[in-house]
């Protein structure tokens, strides 16, 4: 389904019952709303579980441009707006775990519990010029070149190794991924903080990381995320990468749950 927000057509898809409290669901760079799959099977018998493609991606308008992270929360709150979604959970997965945890603090009164996943919310000198490299790269080749060392990012080596069936379908999404929509985020990507503000964040926020993201260096961003912001909680999955739903799917959908009956 679509609807028109903050200028531009989302698309989004709803599982659950009507009457349920609302999980909307963020994806992360160079994927799609099908990336929660098994979380929405596992979510939509408790919950109205909300799934959007992030603007440039999926099936969503991707504008030429570079974007912000102000236009992505502004986006997810207008999507709330437009289909009447007073407060919900949300949840979302590095780029997605960005835009809830800067939705949770500029907007607390729309959210009830947030969840962080594999992201360290925040942007480096370095990070930036690696996004940068990125973007270049896209702008004169597309995407192919980038799906291969993407893939080699997110998933760790022995994950490759063994070749489940997500990690083609991974690479799917990320050499569908319009240009303009993985350059517009990536950009964003390249200049955001949502860390240095942490500690007053309000709404309850549970941090999952997969262990072996970047090699174990996303992890350690988040548990400094999860000391800085008292009460918050912090789950790291084992032998999990970038994209740590799919590795480990039952612990994430576990984490989750846990978190959202209390």
């Amino acid at each position: 389904m679509h609807i028109k927000a903050n200028g531009i057509s989302i698309n989004y898809t709803i599982d659950g019952p009507q009457d349920a409290p609302w999980l909307v669901l963020s994806n992360s760079l160079a994927t799609d709303l099908t990336m929660w799959d098994q979380q929405a099977r596992d979510f939509s018998d408790t919950f109205r579980v909300l799934r959007y493609d992030q603007r440039g991606h999926g099936k969503s308008e991707a504008p030429a441009a570079r974007y912000s992270f102000d236009l992505l929360i502004a986006d997810a709150l207008a999507l709330m707006d437009g289909l009447k979604i007073a407060r919900a959970h949300v949840c979302g997965l590095s780029m997605g775990g960005a835009t809830a945890l800067g939705l949770a603090q500029r907007h607390p009164e729309r959210l009830d519990r947030v969840v962080v996943c594999d992201s360290g919310c925040a942007s480096t000198p370095q990070s930036a010029q690696q996004w940068e490299e990125r973007i270049a790269l896209a702008q004169k080749e597309g995407m192919e070149p980038l799906v291969e060392s993407t893939a080699a990012r997110w998933f760790p080596p022995e994950v490759i190794a063994r070749n489940p069936p997500y990690l083609d379908r991974a690479r799917a999404m990320i050499r569908n991924t319009p240009v303009n929509g993985f350059i517009g985020c990536a950009a964003a990507l390249a200049d955001h903080d949502f860390r240095t503000n942490v500690a007053a964040t309000r709404p309850p926020v549970l941090f999952i990381a997969g262990e072996k993201d970047a090699g174990g260096a996303v992890a350690t961003a988040m548990k400094g995320l999860h000391a800085a912001l008292k009460g918050s909680r912090y789950v790291e999955l084992a032998g999990a990468g970038h994209i740590s739903n799919l590795d480990e799917p039952a612990g994430f959908t576990r984490a989750l749950r846990e978190f959202l009956a209390k």
